[in-house]
């Protein structure tokens, strides 16, 4: 069974970076889309971008488009999301998620992945 495990969060100054990688010990994450989701204090788990496995398709959130970019890294297993300019209103719980999507062109949501990581705390603050 996939169990996605989060890394690399932390807290940056606004306009900072930051580098999320997920991983799983035991299964090649190429097989499967990800999800990374954002849960900010007070409010609902939310998309944040997603790939898939089988056309290659990412999406993103409209909040971060040209600033984040999700890329798969076949050597490391890992599906690292690299946070650029990053914004107070970035901060949250980072959470990964598997599933078996096809394609994101039209977008994914929590009910797409059934496999979710603990989740890694990124503070946006001055």
């Amino acid at each position: 069974q996939v169990q996605p495990v989060e890394s690399g969060g932390g807290m940056v100054q606004p306009g900072g970076s930051l580098k999320l990688s997920c991983t799983d010990a035991g299964e090649a994450l190429e097989h499967y889309a990800i999800g990374w989701f954002r849960q900010a204090p007070g409010k609902e788990r939310e998309a944040i971008s997603c790939i898939s496995a089988s056309d290659g398709s990412k999406y993103y959130t409209d909040s971060v488009k040209g600033r984040f970019a999700i890329t798969r890294d076949y050597a490391k297993n890992t599906v690292d999301l690299q946070m650029n300019n990053l914004e107070p209103e970035d901060t949250g719980v980072y959470y990964c998620a598997v599933g078996r999507l096809f394609t994101v062109l039209g977008g994914c949501s929590r009910s797409d992945f059934g496999s979710w990581g603990q989740g890694t705390q990124v503070t946006v603050s001055t």
